[in-house]
């Protein structure tokens, strides 16, 4: 081939290859044989073929990646679908949990507490729970959630205690990249409950400077994260939580009046556990099933004995304590039933021997699931007896009416004798018609 034939073959072809034309891979291939032309020449050609060589693997590679990444964005719509199905069942599964009917408590005064956690569902008010510690204030919160419109929102739940004051800003407002090494863009928590509820739990417990940055949030309903100029709009539902008198605390200085104000638009004031009553039984035996079930062992009952210390013990821990109590006698307990001694010492050393000799607790108790335990009663059992009568009324009458004595008929101080609360005693009063002395 001429020497002018050959360049301008081996340009076009070049040519080609440059614009992503369809280039004859067998022409160039023949340039590259012996003797085709100016050994000069040649070796051009050779490099322009090696080059084609390596386009051909790289759009090869390149069609294998494409392909890979098709399959790859099928397995991930397939896992986005699958999650987003799961996390539906989820919702759902969480709002049918914290459903009112769920909620095991007949007592007047849980009654109460449920019938207005329902009406503050309905509303986007901030509201403040109170109530002694253990006494299930996040329960409620979640119930009020569950039970709003904003039921498919995130609900945050917040311990006011767990963030250190130089971490404050940062974990409930977001901070923004590189105003630290190493530190990335983040929302806070506050951000993150958008379209839900924020859950602030022991709020009493919060500094005053920290309480000040809140309560600017609850005003102008936007978060400024750190290092940003830029506020962040948030949409919020928020309930608060704790077990400290926040009149009291506002009176002494602790607590900003302003944001106690901004906050207890709405109040809920939970009983505690020893003001229930027969809510006791009840929330025994749900917890001491629900922990065999998860043990895998067979269904325990409480003994009427068991039932008689269970009223009798103050539970200074509330609902807590006895999910815990029931928790160790599912766990140590080898009957079928769970007698006094499988409780803990400090329940049987804390209550009078003699209880353990009383008139039986009727035994439909034992013998009924914990949601069809319930008995309009809310007493508690006669921490004693006199013993001159073994009639179980007389002896509740006797001791009412030596309380009454004791402290010259004030209702309040009586109450606190015998170990019940005032309405209760209102309520023996009128059963055993005992007139106002």
């Amino acid at each position: 081939m001429e020497h002018s034939s050959f360049l301008n073959t081996l340009i076009t072809l070049c040519d080609d290859l440059a614009w992503g034309r369809p280039a004859n891979e067998d022409l160039l291939f023949s340039l590259t044989s012996k003797g085709a032309g100016p050994d000069d020449y040649v070796r051009l050609a050779e490099a322009f073929g090696m080059m084609l060589v390596k386009v051909e693997g790289r759009e090869y590679q390149r069609d294998q990646l494409i392909a890979d990444l098709k399959a790859r964005n099928e397995e991930l719509k397939a896992v986005q679908e699958l999650l987003a199905e799961r996390n539906t069942q989820l919702v759902r599964t969480l709002q049918e949990s914290y459903q009112t009917k769920k909620i095991i408590g007949q007592c007047e005064p849980m009654r109460k507490v449920i019938q207005l956690a329902l009406t503050i569902a309905r509303r986007p008010i901030n509201t403040l729970i109170l109530g002694p510690t253990g006494s299930g204030k996040e329960v409620i919160a979640k119930t009020i959630h569950f039970n709003s419109p904003r039921r498919s929102g995130p609900f945050i739940a917040v311990n006011c205690t767990a963030i250190p004051d130089s971490l404050f800003e940062s974990e409930m407002f977001g901070i923004e990249k590189g105003v630290a090494t190493g530190v990335s863009s983040r929302k806070g928590l506050i951000e993150e409950a958008s379209g839900g509820t924020l859950f602030l739990d022991e709020l009493a417990d919060m500094t005053l400077p920290n309480q000040a940055k809140l309560l600017r949030v609850l005003e102008e309903r936007e978060v400024m994260r750190v290092g940003s100029s830029k506020p962040i709009s948030v949409d919020i539902k928020v309930i608060a939580a704790t077990n400290v008198n926040l009149e009291e605390a506002v009176r002494e200085g602790k607590f900003r009046e302003d944001l106690y104000y901004r906050i207890n638009v709405a109040e809920l004031r939970l009983p505690a556990l020893r003001d229930r009553g027969d809510d006791i039984l009840l929330l025994g035996q749900h917890f001491l099933e629900r922990h065999c079930a998860y043990m895998g062992r067979p269904r325990l009952i409480l003994t009427p004995e068991a039932c008689r210390l269970l009223l009798a013990y103050d539970w200074p821990g509330n609902v807590r304590e006895l999910n815990n109590e029931m928790e160790r006698a599912a766990s140590l307990t080898f009957g079928a039933r769970v007698e006094p001694s499988d409780l803990s010492p400090r329940i049987l050393n804390s209550v009078s021997p003699h209880l353990t000799e009383s008139q039986p607790v009727s035994s439909s108790v034992q013998n009924q699931p914990a949601n069809a335990l319930s008995s309009p009663s809310s007493e508690r059992a006669a921490p004693s007896r006199p013993e001159a009568s073994l009639n179980l009324q007389e002896a509740e009458r006797h001791l009412i009416l030596e309380a009454l004595a004791q402290t010259g008929g004030n209702k309040s101080r009586a109450a606190e004798l015998l170990g019940i609360t005032r309405e209760g005693l209102r309520k023996k009063l009128l059963r055993l018609n005992i007139a106002d002395a």
